[in-house]
């Protein structure tokens, strides 16, 4: 619990004081609340408005239970690929890349063209935005497994199958959660995004609505339920990964 405590109050500290002068600014030097909000007036916005806003974000949280675990099996899937198939890795990996400098953004109205205003263009955009940390953290690990247990391994009369199985894959988890919480951050972005696109619920469509009523104080009661989502999913798959990867020796101070 004290070792909990430790980690826990130097961002919590920074966050409180960071609130405060934030607060202190918006009424020392009159900043219009159309402008910039201050955090008092965030959160009576929130608590006003709790009921039509949860309903935006249940949209939001199921869009990205859904797009998150279809872009992670993505990740894995190519990540076994190219690490099973070497020539394949040298063929795609660049082009893997390459794919990741177009803005998700921009391919979201092609998306809307080639599958129409439904859920599955949605689920694409979260799939192509989550699946490059996975697979390119989970290559990564696998390609970093022990060379001295592996020869050893090979010496004992072991099969590709038992070392990838024994050795690589669970060599290969630390490095892959890594991706994980990367991509669950990216997740909840990715739905937001696509509901920017084209969507009628959700926190992306929210603050669109807000936008068009300069209502900033709802956009950013928005931006900190994107924030939280975000938090959430990281928080889980970090206590997955601490009940997975048992065997990980702990950073001591």
């Amino acid at each position: 619990m004290r070792s909990y405590w430790n980690q826990i109050w130097p961002p919590l500290v920074a966050v409180i004081f960071f609130l405060g002068a934030w607060q202190l600014a918006v009424s020392v030097f009159h900043v219009p609340s159309w402008m910039l909000p201050s955090p008092g007036d965030i959160a009576r916005e929130s608590r006003g408005n709790a009921s039509g806003i949860w309903a935006h974000t249940a949209a939001t949280l199921r869009l990205t239970l859904i797009g998150f675990p279809v872009g992670t099996g993505v990740g894995l899937i190519v990540a076994l690929l190219l690490h099973l198939v070497p020539w394949l890795k040298r063929a795609l990996y660049p082009l893997l890349i390459l794919s990741q400098n177009v803005p998700s953004i921009a391919l979201g109205p092609l998306l809307i063209v080639w599958f129409g205003f439904g859920l599955l263009p949605k689920i694409v955009l979260i799939t192509l935005v989550c699946f490059f940390p996975v697979a390119v953290a989970a290559m990564g690990g696998l390609a970093q497994s022990d060379r001295i247990m592996m020869n050893y391994m090979k010496m004992a009369g072991a099969d590709k199958w038992q070392i990838f199985t024994k050795l690589e894959l669970p060599g290969s988890l630390p490095s892959l959660f890594s991706g994980l919480k990367i991509s669950a951050t990216y997740a909840v972005m990715g739905a937001v995004v696509a509901e920017w696109i084209g969507a009628d619920k959700g926190i992306g469509y929210y603050m669109l609505l807000q936008k068009a009523s300069y209502r900033t104080d709802r956009m950013f009661v928005a931006i900190v339920i994107i924030v939280l989502l975000s938090l959430v999913l990281f928080a889980l798959i970090a206590l997955l990964e601490k009940w997975l990867v048992r065997w990980k020796p702990r950073k001591t101070s």
